[in-house]
Order: C-alpha cells, then structure tokens, then sequence
C-alpha cells in the first residue's frame, strides 16, 4: 500500500505561482509513472501533467506554465505552477501508476486562484 500526501496548495493572486508536493510513503521506483490531476466543482477530474521515466506530458491548457518534476530519492512528486490563471481553481491530486498497473491517489490539495 502507497499514500500519497500532497501539500502545497492556497490561495494567490492572479499571475501568481506555487508548487505543489506530493509524497509518497514508500518506495517510488523510477519506472512509476506519476501525475497531477485536478477537478474544479461540476467537472470531471482531468490530466494536468504526468512523469514517466523518460518523458513529460502536459495538459494544453497549461503548457508552458506548469512543471512536473520528481525526485526519486525522497518519493516524491513536484508541480510547479507559474502564470496562474482563475481557471486553474481546482483541487489538485497526485496519482502513482506502479509498472504492474496498481494506482494510488492523495487526497487532493486546494488551490484557488483570485484577486
């Protein structure tokens, strides 16, 4: 069993930036993939950006603005969040795919984007 502790979310002004952290209890091998989701009230919970061992991917909507990063050797998982928009109002969840298809997620984390 993995849990997945994400941190790092709030409250900025538009244009403003966090990052956000998600941890893992244990061990992440680096054949893991790993991503961010996020779900804004009424919506379907969607891609933000994923990690794999070789690659990146981003949503559109936030190219060019988001970051994933992972750091292997503390289990966890960074989205760095640049530009932000109203839009980007949602709460944010990190999800782990082991290399034999089991999934985690954390319990999500707020972040809310307003002047």
């Amino acid at each position: 069993q993995v849990q997945l502790v994400e941190s790092g979310g709030g409250l900025v002004q538009p244009g403003g930036s966090l990052r956000l952290s998600c941890a893992a209890s244990r061990n992440i091998f680096t054949n893991d993939d790993m991503a961010w989701y996020r779900q804004a009230p009424g919506t379907q919970r969607e891609l933000v950006a994923s990690i794999s061992r070789s690659s990146t991917n981003y949503a559109d909507s936030v190219k060019g603005r988001f970051t994933i990063s992972r750091d292997n050797a503390k289990n966890t998982v960074y989205l760095q969040m640049s530009s932000l928009k109203p839009e980007d109002t949602a709460v944010y969840y990190c999800k782990v795919t082991r290399t034999w298809g089991q999934t985690y997620w954390g319990q999500g984390t707020q972040v809310t984007v307003s002047s």
